[in-house]
């Protein structure tokens, strides 16, 4: 009919090439379906960060550049395929990588007391902004006697595998000092609520003059000086790579999955990041990346998970290759 048209009209007569749609692994893209998951109060609305629209993508903390390069690699289909997700992360992990400033967040805080450390004292530790960008030079991080690291980076009877911080064990705090754990405070149910610790003051920077190494380093940030904020982890939106793949009598939705959002809200951030906005991107040290949302307010910032820093495509391609 178009070409019936633009033969009856005598214009000029272009070209048309048909494409497929895009299709994504773990989410649906047909908009009747996503007005379903906004109207049905599902999701947050069409900006939520789960949703493949161009504002949940935005405020995912996904950035233009990673999205054209995605559609680049993806180019035009004719046939109906599904596009592999961990593909489209790729693409933005390789972006991000490049732009985004590091930074130190605790998201799980465990307090650690370095007891050799003086009480009063507070050090400004140099720390690399972004290792990928030269230009973007550095940053000075608070360093004090109370600090703040990650639950996970500490096991009271560690596993054959595992170097971060356990009893006895000394490891490297990023751009600090090398510790050692020496005591454990519980609380009255049993969990740990405190560790103390102490430092050798001649591995300033992160090495040992006596050229002893250690196994693990830990990010951290100071207890008096670091900033709370809520932090809001996303995942997949649907369990199955396919939503549409279902039991008889039910619809993609019964797919959805329940632990698409976690939300945190105890976590703490060096105080670097007071003044950011939306939609400020970057990389927590160890924890992936991640992007100041719109609900920030003063003295109450918000942010989002982008992406991890695992990198399921680039190890589906090693595979391939090795294959």
């Amino acid at each position: 009919m178009y070409d019936w048209f633009l033969e009856q009209l005598g214009i000029f007569h272009s070209q048309q090439i048909e494409f497929a749609r895009l299709n994504l692994s773990y989410t649906v893209m047909s908009k009747r379906k996503l007005q379903q998951l906004a109207q049905k109060g599902l999701v947050s609305g069409w900006d939520d960060p789960r949703m493949p629209t161009i504002s949940g993508l935005r405020r995912r903390g996904y950035s233009p550049a990673a999205i054209r390069n995605f559609c680049r690699v993806i180019g035009i289909n004719k046939f109906n395929s599904t596009i592999d997700i961990a593909l489209l992360e790729h693409c933005l992990r390789e972006d991000l990588n490049k732009t985004s400033a590091r930074v130190m967040a605790v998201l799980k805080p465990l307090k650690v007391i370095i007891d050799n450390y003086p009480e009063n004292k507070v050090e400004e530790l140099k720390a690399i902004n972004n290792p990928e960008d030269p230009a973007a030079g550095t940053r000075n991080v608070p360093f004090s006697r109370e600090l703040y690291i990650e639950q996970d980076d500490f096991m009271e009877e560690p596993s054959k595998k595992f170097y971060r911080l356990a009893p006895g064990r000394e490891v490297r705090l990023r751009y600090a000092y090398f510790i050692t754990c020496k005591d454990i405070v519980k609380d009255a149910n049993g969990q740990i609520i405190e560790l103390h610790c102490t430092y050798d003051p001649a591995t300033r920077g992160g090495d040992a003059p006596d050229g002893r190494k250690v196994k693990s380093t830990l990010h951290w940030v100071s207890a008096p000086h670091a900033l709370k904020a809520e932090v809001r982890l996303y995942d997949h939106l649907f369990t199955k790579q396919n939503p549409d793949d279902t039991e008889e009598g039910k619809d993609f939705t019964s797919n959805l999955n329940p632990n698409s959002l976690e939300v945190l809200t105890d976590c703490f951030v060096e105080p670097s990041l007071k003044d950011a906005k939306p939609p400020n991107r970057f990389q927590f040290e160890r924890l992936g990346y991640f992007c100041v949302d719109p609900d920030s307010s003063p003295g109450k910032p918000v942010f989002n998970r982008t992406v991890t820093l695992k990198d399921t495509w680039a190890k589906i391609q090693k595979s391939q290759k090795g294959k």
